[in-house]
């Protein structure tokens, strides 16, 4: 068998780091990213494109003359989930199903060299144990779980910050409100599921599924350092996978 994760979870709170995690496996050589990060050429499965889309029919809603779906304007050109749009975080684990069946669990050559991540962001008391427990076993089977932890302040802060940072550049610049945050996500159960350890196992629909909890504070932009950061978890998560029960 290949050493590398077939189905990579990354998860954390907004703004954690999950896209700077992506983004380091996207420039990494090939020896780093398959020997010391367990990672194959990949692929991406991230919900907020699909909520972006909903979004944005939202907006063509209003101007249709009905009332949106899902979304409030909080900030000029910016909408943010609404408390009735909860109910598409299920709809999102229903689509995270639907497209790793179709487009990834029916092709076996995929998994020969491959490595799926997986990517979503939850909050609240039941958040992260009620996504994980609408997937498929056919999905969860094969996974490991890569959380990568801030607090709540921190994840605030960089949520801000990269918001105002791409301002500078573009007028289409996204970020989550303050009052989406503040109910979705105010509060998370990682630690409640995982009891507060590092790393171990959680059961999901019987399964038993391997997960690392990486501290990604203080923020860091030095290839090096994230490296390290990355390494060292990703080996543990690895050796957890190998030793599957």
């Amino acid at each position: 068998m290949s050493a590398i994760f077939q189905h990579l979870f990354v998860l954390g709170r907004p703004a954690c780091g999950k896209s700077e995690f992506i983004d380091f496996l996207k420039h990494a050589t090939e020896p780093t990213r398959r020997q010391r990060l367990h990672v194959g050429r990949f692929e991406e499965v991230d919900d907020f494109p699909w909520l972006w889309e909903k979004f944005q029919e939202d907006a063509l809603w209003e101007k249709a003359g009905h009332e949106r779906l899902y979304t409030h304007e909080y900030m000029p050109g910016n909408p943010g989930m609404a408390p009735r749009g909860a109910k598409l975080f299920d709809w999102c684990m229903q689509k995270f199903n639907d497209v790793i069946a179709r487009q990834y669990l029916s092709q076996d050559d995929f998994y020969r060299d491959s490595t799926l991540l997986i990517e979503f962001s939850r909050g609240g008391p039941n958040g992260f144990g009620r996504a994980l427990g609408m997937l498929d076993a056919r999905v969860l089977a094969p996974s490991a779980i890569l959380y990568i932890k801030v607090s709540r302040e921190e994840s605030w802060r960089r949520n801000e910050a990269r918001y105002q940072e791409k301002l500078k550049h573009s007028i289409l610049a996204h970020m989550v409100p303050r009052e989406t945050y503040d109910y979705f996500y105010d509060t998370n159960d990682w630690d409640d599921m995982t009891q507060g350890r590092p790393s171990g196992w959680l059961e999901v629909n019987g399964l038993q599924v391997p997960f690392v909890s990486m501290n990604n504070e203080p923020e860091s932009t030095d290839p090096g350092v994230l490296e390290e950061r990355y390494a060292s978890a990703l080996g543990e998560l690895w050796s957890l996978r190998s030793a599957r029960p």
